[in-house]
C-alpha cells in the first residue's frame, strides 16, 4: 500500500462526519503521522483531490469487476447496466453523499462532471467500445446522464439491496439504447444521408481525443497535416 492510499484510508474515517474538508485531511494526517508538506503531495488542491482519489479508486474497483465477470450471456444493455451497478457497489453511500455535497459547489462543480464523465468512459472501453467520432461523446453522454441519475436514485434508496434502484437503473438504461436505435435509423434516412453530405458533413471532423491533445475534452481534424 502506498503512503497516498494509507492516508485516504486514514481519511475515509473522518469525511462521514468532517465531509471532503480540510479538517478531514488533517486529521488523516495525525493519524497517519504524515507531515503537511506530503500530504500535498498526494492530493495538492486538499480535500478535493482526496474526494477524486477515492472516485478513481472506485472506477479501477468497477473496471476489475467488469473484466473478471463473465458478460458473455448478456445483451450489450446489460452490460452497460452491469457497468453502472458494479460502480455503486464499490461504493459507500455516506462517502459519496458527501462527495455529492463537495462537487455541488460552483468551485468544484468541473471536477464533479469530468469525475462522471470519466466513469461513463471506463465502462464504455472496458466493455469494447472503439468509436473515434462523434459517438465517442454521445455515448458518454447519455451514460454520464444515466449514471448521475441513478446514483441520486441510489442515494435516497432503502429498498432491499437497492432492488429499486436497479429497476430504476434498467429503465434509464433503456433510453440509452433508444437514443442508439434512433442514431442507427438516422444514417438510413435519406435526407439524414443528404445532411451530413452537405451542412452536417463537419460532423464528420469531430473526433475523440487523441494523444497529441492529451488533456482536452476532444480535437478537431481537418484532414490536413499541421504545418
Amino acid at each position: 500500500m502506498t503512503d497516498a492510499d494509507r492516508l485516504l484510508d486514514a481519511a475515509l474515517l473522518h469525511v462521514p462526519f468532517d465531509g471532503w474538508t480540510q479538517s478531514a485531511l488533517d486529521a488523516a494526517m495525525a493519524d497517519c503521522d504524515m507531515a503537511a508538506s506530503d500530504a500535498a503531495a498526494f492530493f495538492p488542491r486538499g480535500a478535493v483531490d482526496m474526494a477524486l482519489a477515492y472516485h478513481q479508486r472506485g472506477d479501477q474497483a468497477m473496471v476489475e469487476k467488469l473484466k473478471a465477470a463473465d458478460l458473455s450471456a448478456l445483451k450489450f444493455r446489460d452490460r452497460i447496466a452491469a457497468g453502472v451497478r458494479f460502480r455503486l457497489e464499490s461504493a459507500d453511500r455516506e462517502l459519496v453523499r458527501r462527495g455529492m455535497t463537495l462537487f455541488a459547489l460552483p468551485a468544484h462543480a468541473g471536477d464533479g462532471a469530468r469525475a462522471t464523465w470519466q466513469t461513463a468512459g471506463l465502462i464504455w472501453e472496458t466493455l469494447g467500445d472503439s468509436s473515434q467520432d462523434v459517438n465517442w461523446y454521445t455515448k458518454r453522454a447519455t451514460l454520464s446522464a444515466v449514471y448521475g441519475s441513478t446514483v441520486l436514485f441510489w442515494l435516497g434508496d432503502e429498498s432491499e439491496d437497492h432492488a429499486d434502484t436497479w429497476e430504476f437503473l434498467d429503465r434509464r438504461i433503456e433510453n440509452v439504447m433508444q437514443f442508439e436505435k434512433f442514431k442507427g435509423m438516422a444514417r438510413e434516412n435519406k435526407l439524414f444521408a443528404a445532411f451530413m453530405a452537405g451542412p452536417g458533413k463537419v460532423i464528420d471532423q469531430i473526433k475523440a481525443p487523441g494523444a497529441p491533445k492529451a488533456g482536452y475534452p476532444g480535437h478537431w481534424h481537418s484532414g490536413e497535416e499541421p504545418k
